[in-house]
């Protein structure tokens, strides 16, 4: 049993023998910049070094990923096991603004802006992509097969997110889940960060859930031209996916999808 997921007893009924089943587990993480500390988010422990540098980075609290030095837990429990705070620290002269950066409120698994400290920070100042990456539009539904296929811990316990990044010939080089949807794509982008594999401007995104404003401008600080989901988008997604001269499609499944934005990138 991973960290990731627990047994429990569980009845079918009031009257029903109990049976163990699996369930994914969720607990808070604190993320630490330097000696501040930034937010708490509810997450799924298991890459939480990934998830800390994504959400950072696709935040905004640096702009250049080489302003990273590390990430890594900073405190350990008594039994010495690896704790749920983890530390980024930043290169000589960089710093957390504890009046712009830092979130007043806990992040919960199910929102990636909760808590932010203005309206006005929401827009980022992130310039759209440039034109002339496409991939072939047959590579999709190969790609969402096996980004179902390889959801683990969704099959174990049917509870969690996902995000993959796939190469331009689509192949699967990064899947990462999380309770939440957005620490999903914060693993996803820290795991670039952290192998060098930044920017992510020649590969695309699939998602379980749905496609929020958060996912586009996290996919568009990667760098990422065309964003799937499984499920619907929002209009502020679709409108900043425009805006960022990205490729948004929803409803991705056998046989159909729903392209909001973007044909230029698909070629059919």
């Amino acid at each position: 049993m991973s960290d990731s997921t627990r047994i429990i007893p569980v009845q079918a009924g009031a009257n029903a023998p109990r049976t163990d089943d699996t369930v994914v587990v969720e607990q808070p993480l604190q993320i630490r910049v330097g000696p501040e500390p930034f937010v708490v988010t509810m997450r799924t422990p298991g890459h939480d070094e990934e998830l800390a540098v994504g959400l950072v980075f696709s935040e905004g609290v640096v702009t250049d990923p080489d302003d990273i030095v590390s990430a890594k837990h900073c405190l350990a429990t008594d039994d010495g096991q690896r704790g749920n705070v983890v530390c980024v620290e930043l290169e000589a002269g960089l710093s957390l603004d504890t009046t712009r950066d830092r979130r007043n409120l806990i992040s919960s698994s199910s929102c990636g802006l909760c808590g932010k400290v203005a309206i006005d920070q929401l827009f980022g100042d992130i310039e759209p992509l440039p034109d002339g990456w496409f991939v072939a539009e047959s590579l999709l539904q190969p790609s969402v097969e096996r980004f179902t296929e390889n959801q683990e811990l969704f099959h174990q316990t049917g509870g969690l997110h996902a995000a993959a990044a796939f190469s331009d010939a689509g192949e699967l080089i990064c899947l990462r889940e999380d309770i939440g949807r957005h620490n999903a794509v914060d693993k996803v982008i820290g795991w670039a960060i952290l192998q060098a594999r930044w920017p992510l401007d020649r590969n695309f995104l699939i998602v379980s859930g749905r496609v929020s404003f958060e996912i586009v401008q996290k996919a568009l600080r990667a760098r990422i031209p065309l964003i799937a989901a499984i499920s619907a988008a929002s209009s502020l997604a679709v409108e900043t996916a425009t805006a960022g001269n990205q490729s948004l499609i929803g409803f991705l499944r056998k046989g159909r999808m729903t392209l909001y934005c973007g044909h230029r990138r698909l070629r059919g």
